[in-house]
């Protein structure tokens, strides 16, 4: 059975990201979901000096040995002030000093939503240019606009929405 780790850019308990991953791995058939919370993972912020006199936080090595048993990723990005949320990239910024390929070269879907008109586009299009170096081998993407209004009770509710995701749920299946 495939592994899919997901991971919530947010550390926002009613994360509508979260809710976002849960569907969309609702879509999957065959496989064993391992959500990843960054609340779990309490980190200092990132600093050359701090990782001079501590190393890395055991935190750290735990997620990295986790995604080692990844077949793929699903990550699903909060967008503030048009960019990554801090916690993801403090995250992100700690797993890249244990090893640079974050992402493993495994297929990623590579999501975002916002209760903007915009979706989330800024963090996505980020993300889209920065994970390959990282290590990603993004399917797709998909932006989902307006989540309160495109969204409701664990579903994405607007038809032409509801397809796209599907299709590129489909396309990173097979990429497994």
């Amino acid at each position: 059975m495939k592994k899919i780790i997901t991971i919530t850019g947010s550390n926002s308990q009613k994360s509508i990201n979260k809710s976002l991953l849960a569907y969309t791995t609702g879509l999957l058939e065959d496989v064993e979901v391992v959500p990843i919370d960054l609340n779990d993972y309490v980190l200092p912020i990132y600093g050359a000096d701090f990782e001079t006199e501590n190393g890395i936080p055991t935190a750290i090595k735990r997620l990295d040995e986790l995604f080692d048993t990844a077949d793929g990723f699903m990550v699903s990005l909060a967008e503030h002030n048009g960019s990554y949320a801090a916690v993801f990239k403090n995250t992100l910024d700690w797993l890249s000093r244990v090893n640079i390929k974050v992402w493993r070269e495994k297929p990623m879907l590579l999501m975002a939503t916002s209760p903007g008109g915009r979706g989330g586009a800024s963090v996505l299009q980020a993300a889209s240019t920065y994970f390959p170096f990282m290590g990603a081998r993004i399917t797709d993407t998909f932006s989902l606009p307006s989540f309160h209004d495109n969204f409701r009770e664990g579903k994405v509710i607007e038809d032409n929405l509801r397809k796209e995701l599907e299709d590129k749920t489909a396309k990173f299946s097979k990429e497994q």
